[in-house]
């Protein structure tokens, strides 16, 4: 479903060229839950920003479902995503002055979806993360760990291909990062939605199904979890 052959991503400063990832090759199968594992530095968020298309590698290729999206254009690449790929912020990212079920079926209302099937989608969701009774709410009135839910509800709404996830239980106290954790499961074994998830804990990595892990822009381990055996 995804394949990553041969990546490798520089960043330029004013000191020079900075090498961040070098040679990355994996596959992750349709419904998939992967962690990429590594510690600060170590390339995992560099790949996520790749792997999702918000910015291309110096060579290589990105197929998600056949598509090398390594080759298109911005505003192809833009469209792209619209349809195949979900994301979900460590910090949320909800627009403040819309209710959660808006934040939720924003997504759709760029693809012009009527407004009755965007609502009836989005209660949908938010029952399946169990935030029905907030749909009326704004991001302020939640705790984080619902925001967090809501952030997963609206990456879900376009049936992406597959979610990427930038340390989404980071901001979360050890009881609501154990919530989410369920909940992400929990779609993924309903659903069979993919997920690749970055974390630096090793205790969050253990609960995917597979772990890959960076060091130093080199992937040092791909294994499945003791978990999924």
């Amino acid at each position: 479903m995804l394949q990553v052959e041969q990546v490798s991503h520089s960043f330029r400063n004013a000191g020079g060229v900075i090498p961040v990832l070098k040679d990355i090759n994996l596959t992750v199968s349709a419904g998939e839950m992967v962690a990429l594992l590594g510690s600060s530095g170590s390339g995992k968020s560099t790949l996520l920003h790749l792997m999702a298309g918000f910015m291309k590698p110096d060579t290589g290729s990105i197929r998600i479902a056949g598509q090398d999206i390594v080759k298109l254009s911005e505003n192809q690449l833009a469209e792209y995503r619209r349809f195949h790929i979900g994301y979900i912020f460590q910090s949320y990212e909800l627009i403040p002055n819309l209710t959660i079920r808006e934040n939720v079926e924003l997504p759709l209302l760029f693809l012009r979806v009527s407004p009755s099937k965007r609502k009836k989608k989005a209660m949908e969701l938010l029952a399946q993360v169990g935030l029905t009774d907030k749909s009326g709410l704004f991001p302020s009135q939640l705790s984080g760990g619902q925001q967090q839910r809501v952030s997963i509800a609206r990456a879900l709404i376009t049936e992406p291909s597959v979610i990427f996830a930038d340390e989404p239980t980071g901001n979360l106290d050890t009881s609501t990062e154990e919530e989410v954790l369920a909940i992400l499961h929990r779609l993924n074994t309903d659903l069979r939605t993919t997920f690749i998830i970055v974390t630096h804990e090793a205790e969050v990595a253990a609960q995917m199904g597979r772990t890959i892990t960076l060091q130093q822009g080199h992937l040092v381990d791909n294994r499945q979890s003791p978990i999924a055996m």
